[in-house]
């Protein structure tokens, strides 16, 4: 394997990897105030049809990204309304909303489109472009034939969209914010211990929701990023699991948000290589089949999730609903 076929394998272990990236920041954020969240499939399915469909309706990326983004509050604001004012099971409503955004999304994009449950596809404004940087060599060829850094600068670090760079950035914000801020503090107390927060007369209720809107918002990017970036439109059920990985990748990061971008980034190379058999079979000097291949990302989540995590533990408040002391 050449230093240039690397390259693009990093290159698009870095595009597969950001729609997990974002989801499993988005359960970062909602698990660490104790609020359990399955649902982060649902939510990134149904961002990416509206995404994708407002695009195309309006002609305008931008819209349809704050389509995506409503639609995944929305169904936050469902999982919040069930989980924390009604105290209810937060696993029964995470998959509720899985199920919800499966059979809606298909439906209502056969309603509007008439393509068998698919978007029509998105060009030019409809979309999300890749940005090259000043310098930039932009054609195979003249990568392939450039010095390692120049193939570097110009595969690795340019040429993507601009969701790949809001999610990198997003990493040591939300490290920041949790760390280094007064809410943050707030919020990880709220997952561990919520009556000693109510006792100081912060609202537990309040910062709970407010964990959930963030992670509606992250879901809801993750989303537009799949349906209006690495696709140029919406079919049925194309976040394919990821929103699944993304929870594997989270308790494989301890709910740390520099091991999940370590985490999400080898998930992200499991999906890679599936899209390289060559390369594969290179390295290990036999053919392999397909379907392996297919079930190769979903495999390892299974292998890592079994013997590499070790003691994961939770928000010890995680999953349980809070009912003030009266």
């Amino acid at each position: 394997m050449d230093f240039f076929t690397l390259i693009q394998i990093l290159d698009a272990t870095v595009r597969l990897a950001i729609p997990l990236l974002l989801a499993c920041l988005a359960g970062l954020f909602s698990e660490r105030a104790g609020i359990f969240d399955i649902g982060l499939e649902g939510k990134m399915l149904a961002a990416a049809f509206f995404s994708a469909a407002i695009a195309s309706m309006t002609g305008s990326v931008w819209i349809g990204l704050l389509a995506g983004i409503a639609a995944s509050l929305f169904l936050s604001g469902i999982h919040g309304l069930a989980s924390i004012t009604f105290r209810g099971n937060q696993l029964i409503s995470g998959v509720a909303i899985n199920f919800l955004a499966a059979g809606m999304t298909v439906l209502i994009a056969q309603s509007w489109f008439s393509q068998g449950g698919r978007t029509p596809s998105l060009s030019g404004a409809e979309r999300f472009n890749p940005i090259n940087f000043p310098g930039a060599l932009t054609t195979t060829n003249e990568v392939k034939a450039a010095s390692p850094l120049m193939q570097v600068y110009s595969e690795l670090l340019s040429g993507h969209s601009l969701l790949v760079y809001v999610a990198l950035l997003t990493v040591p914000m939300t490290w920041w914010l949790l760390y280094r801020t007064r809410f943050g503090l707030r919020l990880r107390a709220v997952g561990e211990n919520p009556a000693a927060v109510d006792t100081a007369g912060v609202s537990v209720v309040g910062l709970r929701y407010a964990a959930v809107a963030i992670c509606g918002i992250l879901c809801g990017i993750a989303g537009a990023y799949l349906s209006t970036a690495l696709q140029a439109g919406f079919v049925k059920d194309m976040s394919a699991g990821r929103g699944f990985i993304a929870l594997a990748a989270l308790i494989f990061a301890k709910w740390r948000p520099w091991h999940a971008l370590y985490a999400t980034f080898l998930f992200g190379l499991f999906q890679a290589l599936e899209l390289r058999p060559d390369v594969i079979e290179a390295v290990i000097g036999m053919k392999v089949q397909g379907q392996f291949l297919g079930a190769l990302p979903y495999i390892m989540t299974v292998v890592i999730l079994a013997g590499f995590v070790g003691k994961a533990i939770p928000p010890r408040a995680g999953g349980e609903p809070y009912v003030k002391e009266r």
